[in-house]
């Protein structure tokens, strides 16, 4: 394509340098050829003085006129326009010497090519080389798309199992059960004959299901490189245009290309931007995402049994997707690709870790149990940030520290060190973090602390808190969440009983204790007023279905009743955690202190501030804390 541009563009500029040229060129032989001062009496005077030694008179079209050269006995050269050659002749009679000099040439007649053929053809060659260009210059920028006749073809990009890049189940870590689920869709593509003698039918698609960054479509390329067949792929939106039917006829186009390359899977990205239950639009109208979706319900239903073609999709939203398409005989089966354990976790750095040098101090099995909540795409940007600040830093190693300041640029935001703040704000700023940091340390299910830092962050934040999970876990207890609650609120209540007032800095403290409250009396049943029943809101609302459909579930009463437990549970979180503070006020003056010193402190520093002979054991630490889910960053 890019060559294509290249030869298209040359050659019209090319051609415009032509057409310059020979504007340039003839402008130059008519001024070089004609002279305005020299006329027919000029003329007369320079025969009489007898400085001319021959000329050439050479008569227009239009008779009498014509064009006269004239040639001087210096060598000099003029022409110049008569309104009758005639005149000319007549003034030459009687000198002998230009009788043999003298030359008169036919009417000059123009050729046809220059009239006719020239003209059109440099117009013809001029609207060629255009079209080419921006015809190149439109393909480049839009690919397919730019090119209005095909609109209605697909979009997908294929990619063939003996291309470079093509994956294998070896490139996909922390997956182990997710693989062996699509090892038997692998089997089947390199051997259909095996499963249809026997009567089974192979799942004619595969969708996968789980968060953003999990390996949804490096796993559906896995699938395609072990089966050794073509591989099509596009996005939801792809089928999503503004022309009516242009989605419909992409589908049947994908299909079609798709029978013609059997066997191959056909992976859709992000189905859920054309596949959401019919009946969303405002009214419930059949809109053209319905449409592509009808036609995808029937192409995908209409496979024969042999013909090889496998449908994989992905998407974190499986909620809104149409139940028809979730349905046995088109997605009939679901894989559930989670966040990864703790080896998970361990398996990916190691992949990520390929061609990074690494220093001795950097420890990945330390890295992976300190990084709970964390996806494979988080994983491979926490690496890559490091080796971006390790190649800043001008070393040739990655080292710990490198590895540290990118989790708290990636948890938290970037430290902004040259930020001035009043005394007073790092003050308030220093008591609301040494609240949350006693909290997390003395709770049982909420710590250890990892640091603790006022120096404001690129999130807005004024100071932040960074605890240190030790281990995954799978559910979330009554308990865990009421400690939560507490370290949430243990910044507001520190700047509460050191200065007597209180900041908007636990605004977002507040907020996120508010939200778990409220889950844990509504959606999980943890409150013994209200039962075991989810009143919960919905997560999607769809206008055509919800559209004055907007009333509660449940009556004022149980509001009322939902708002009052809510309150309750507030209410004996603020008063645990300030009696936690108070007991150990103490260490959070010592805290502050500490924190107004050095701006930042680690684990050992502040729990030294408990067991001062903590600090002579710094083998059991590690050096990277989990912030993308549990860190508490303050600010307004």
């Amino acid at each position: 394509m890019k060559k294509q541009m290249k030869t298209a563009g040359l050659g019209f500029y090319l051609l415009i340098l032509v057409i310059i040229f020979i504007a340039v060129y003839a402008s130059g032989a008519l001024n070089q050829s004609s002279s305005g001062s020299y006329n027919i009496n000029t003329l007369r005077d320079d025969l009489a003085d007898g400085k001319i030694i021959s000329l050439d008179i050479l008569p227009n079209q239009e008779v009498p006129t014509g064009e006269v050269s004239v040639v001087f006995d210096t060598g000099k050269t003029v022409n110049f326009f008569v309104s009758d050659v005639k005149e000319v002749e007549e003034s030459i009679e009687g000198y002998d010497n230009l009788k043999d000099k003298y030359v008169m040439h036919d009417i000059q007649k123009t050729s046809w090519i220059i009239t006719t053929l020239l003209p059109y053809g440099l117009g013809i060659i001029a609207i060629f080389f255009l079209f080419s260009f921006l015809s190149a210059q439109t393909a480049g920028a839009g690919g397919s798309n730019a090119k209005m006749m095909n609109f209605g073809k697909s979009r997908a990009q294929r990619i063939d199992p003996d291309e470079q890049h093509s994956k294998r189940f070896s490139d996909v870590a922390g997956l182990k059960e997710e693989k062996e689920e699509l090892e038997e869709i692998v089997d089947f593509l390199a051997n259909p004959a095996k499963y249809t003698e026997v009567g089974a039918r192979i799942p004619k698609g595969i969708i996968l299901v789980g968060p953003p960054g999990t390996g949804k479509t490096l796993l559906a390329k896995a699938v395609a490189g072990e089966a050794g067949v073509p591989f099509f792929s596009l996005s939801g939106s792809d089928f999503v245009e503004m022309f009516v039917g242009v989605g419909a006829s992409r589908v049947r186009d994908m299909f079609a290309e798709a029978k013609k390359n059997a066997p191959c899977i056909v992976f859709i990205d992000e189905i859920d931007a054309v596949a959401r239950k019919r009946g969303s639009g405002l009214g419930g109208g059949h809109d053209e995402r319905e449409q592509t979706l009808n036609q995808m319900l029937v192409e995908m239903d209409g496979f024969g049994i042999n013909e090889g073609i496998i449908v994989m999709a992905a998407t974190n939203r499986v909620d809104i997707l149409d139940p028809a398409i979730l349905r046995p005989g088109r997605f009939d089966r679901r894989v559930a690709v989670g966040h990864p354990d703790v080896k998970g976790r361990e398996e990916i750095l190691d992949v990520h870790a390929k061609g990074k040098p690494l220093s001795d101090d950097v420890d990945l099995k330390a890295i992976a149990r300190t990084t709970v909540g964390f996806t494979g795409a988080d994983l491979e940007n926490l690496l890559n940030e490091a080796a971006i600040a390790c190649a800043r830093g001008g070393r040739k190693f990655i080292e710990q520290e490198d590895i540290s300041k990118s989790f708290i640029k990636i948890g938290i935001g970037k430290e902004k060190k040259s930020k001035i703040i009043s005394e007073k704000d790092k003050k308030i700023t220093a008591y609301h973090e040494a609240g949350h940091a006693i909290l997390f340390h003395i709770l049982p299910d909420v710590g250890p602390v990892h640091m603790v830092s006022i120096i404001p962050t690129g999130s807005g934040a004024a100071g932040y808190t960074m605890p240190l999970p030790e281990r995954d876990e799978m559910f979330m207890t009554k308990g865990k969440m009421l400690q939560d609650i507490i370290v949430s609120l243990g910044g507001r209540i520190a700047e509460s009983i050191i200065f007597d007032d209180i900041t908007t800095g636990a605004s977002q403290d507040i907020k996120q204790a508010t939200k778990t409250a409220k889950a844990m009396v509504t959606k999980y049943g943890f409150s013994e007023n209200i039962g075991m029943i989810n009143y919960a809101d919905e997560d999607e609302v769809f206008i055509g279905r919800d559209f004055g459909h907007t009333s509660r579930g449940y009556s004022e009463d149980v509001a009322k009743t939902i708002d009052s437990e809510v309150k309750r549970i507030m209410d004996e979180c603020y008063y645990k955690a300030k009696g936690i503070l108070e007991e150990y006020i103490d260490v959070l003056h010592t805290c502050a202190k500490l924190l107004l010193e050095k701006e930042r402190i680690d684990r050992f520093e502040f729990e030294s501030l408990f067991a001062p002979d903590l600090l002579e054991d710094k083998s059991t630490a590690s050096n990277i804390g989990e912030a993308k889910d549990n860190s508490d960053s303050d600010g307004e």
